[in-house]
């Protein structure tokens, strides 16, 4: 494959597309960059990076620490294809993992394992934050299959009415409910919240949680030393070295796929073997490769465009949430691997084609240029729809997508084609993969560390102050008497009361106990007490 020079002309045009796809018979997998602002002259120029990018890439699969802030490896490849592990436990590990996860899986979707009072499970509630519910949620949108009988539920925040609401939509089949409660460290407030909510309420209503739930938590963790001592229905080990934005390969991912009728070892297959592709030393010949470049000279090595998500294709909707993640946590930070202040990333937007077309591309043509676009598309139709009036909804589909290219292109704006044969287990991780080793390979052209996560540590860090300083606060109130909140500033050593309004207007909304005179637009005036 070669980049030919942008070119007016219909026939360098034609050239260029001919000579800029990518292609993979096998997967029914193309990839087209030939409406990116890549040509001969920076292919030529980043040939030497990327190449040692790739080589980059092969160190952390053989075991590289590639975290080097947590002091941890970065192994997802090695769960796709296990003889890649650096050494051979961890190989037979995750070859056992597999096989117990399908296993399990089985067993509940036969009835072999029931509940403790008999019952056949009839649903599932995934408790898991980030990854570790975002993964899950979009194996259910893609590839639940018809054949599985099991409803699957999910709670990946602690909204207490959303969480009131899953609680309520259950209601009826809490007793035959299969709880996942998935964290990694098994100290993760969100999940643990979570989850001793909906415990309580199970066993308020005669059940047993011991019996009903699983656990899926790196060995050792909190997590997994309270369901071995309570002898849960199984532990599935989330190893320290898969990170949450990269756990779909591990059982975070195939667990729900096995449950739901899908084949997990086909999702496994398929991210395997575009592994391969992206481990290819040849540039050209090296698709995540190819997409990492694209996006390094949209945005000049320095995120300055946005990535824009359409896939045309509605199991495909929660894709662009997922790339969020994956992306913008990978690749958003401040530092480089020298401590330099870079202040790298790139944001993601996703709609989905052809609904959100009709205003959202109105400004992606006509509008600011300061994005890219990745359409996804998928070809082969599953459904059986009849053609009526001479009309078949995907031939519009397709159209939509195939003139809003045109259209984008027109108005000279960049655009990158993923097109699919057909959306199935295989294909969706190899679409996973592809992905994942771009953001690796992107993440050494800036030089940054994409396996580190600092400021979503520092942002925890911040929300337990938070919380350590609210107990300070309710403390103070507890003599009664009326204290205005620079009183309590002073008293707690604070350098503003801000974030004692902040508290204030929280607590007294949810407390009628704690009694506020004043006006809370002149926070000056504000005295709290408790009644």
């Amino acid at each position: 494959m070669s980049i030919l020079e942008n070119s007016s002309n219909k026939s360098d045009s034609w050239d260029r597309f001919c000579q800029s796809l990518w292609y993979s018979e096998s997967l029914g997998f193309w990839l087209d960059i030939s409406r990116m602002n890549l040509n001969a002259k920076s292919i030529e120029d980043l040939n030497t990076p990327i190449q040692k990018a790739i080589t980059a890439m092969s160190l952390i699969e053989s075991g590289a620490k590639a975290n080097i802030d947590e002091g941890r490896q970065v192994g997802h490849y090695w769960l796709r294809t296990p003889n890649l592990a650096p050494a051979p436990e961890i190989s037979q590990s995750i070859q056992t993992e597999i096989e117990e996860v399908i296993a399990f899986s089985n067993n509940i979707n036969n009835g072999k394992i029931k509940t403790s009072d008999g019952r056949l499970f009839t649903d599932i509630f995934w408790i898991g934050i980030g990854g570790s519910g975002l993964g899950p949620l979009l194996i259910k949108e893609v590839l639940k299959s018809s054949s599985t009988k099991l409803s699957i539920h999910f709670l990946d925040n602690i909204d207490p009415d959303g969480i009131k609401d899953k609680i309520i939509n259950l209601e009826q089949k809490i007793l035959s409910t299969l709880f996942v409660v998935v964290s990694k460290s098994g100290g993760t407030p969100e999940p643990r919240i979570c989850m001793d909510q909906l415990r309580s309420h199970l066993e308020e209503n005669g059940g047993i949680w011991a019996q009903q739930s699983v656990a899926i938590t790196m060995k050792g963790s909190k997590l997994d030393l309270k369901a071995k001592n309570e002898n849960w229905l199984k532990t599935f080990d989330l190893p320290e070295w898969v990170g949450g934005r990269t756990s779909i390969t591990s059982p975070v991912g195939l667990l729900p796929a096995a449950l739901l009728g899908a084949n997990a070892k086909e999702l496994l297959q398929g991210a395997s073997q575009m592994d391969k592709y992206t481990s290819n030393k040849s540039f050209n010949s090296n698709p995540a490769a190819l997409l990492a470049a694209s996006w390094y000279i949209a945005g000049e090595g320095k995120g300055k465009r946005d990535m824009v998500v359409l896939p045309y294709k509605d199991k495909l909707e929660l894709f662009s949430r997922y790339l969020q993640q994956l992306v913008m946590e990978s690749l958003g930070k401040k530092l480089s691997r020298d401590g330099i202040t870079v202040h790298q990333g790139i944001s993601v937007f996703g709609n989905k084609g052809s609904t959100d077309q009709h205003a959202y591309v109105q400004q992606l043509r006509d509008g600011i240029d300061n994005f890219f676009v990745t359409f996804i598309e998928v070809l082969k139709d599953k459904s059986d729809l009849p053609i009526i009036n001479n009309e078949r909804p995907s031939d519009f589909l397709s159209g939509f997508l195939q003139g809003t290219r045109s259209a984008l292109s027109e108005a000279g704006k960049q655009s990158i084609t993923i097109t699919i044969k057909e959306i199935n287990e295989r294909t969706l991780g190899a679409l996973i993969a592809l992905f994942e080793r771009a953001v690796g390979i992107y993440a050494e052209l800036i030089n940054i560390n994409a396996y580190d996560q600092p400021g979503v540590e520092a942002g925890k860090i911040a929300a337990s102050d938070i919380l350590k300083l609210q107990e300070l606060v309710i403390n103070s109130l507890a003599d009664k008497k009326p204290k205005s909140l620079i009183e309590l500033a002073n008293e707690l050593k604070l350098d503003s009361p801000e974030p004692i309004y902040w508290i204030l207007r929280y607590l007294s909304t949810n407390d009628s106990k704690y009694l506020i005179n004043g006006n809370w637009i002149d926070p000056s005036t504000i005295t709290v007490r408790i009644a």
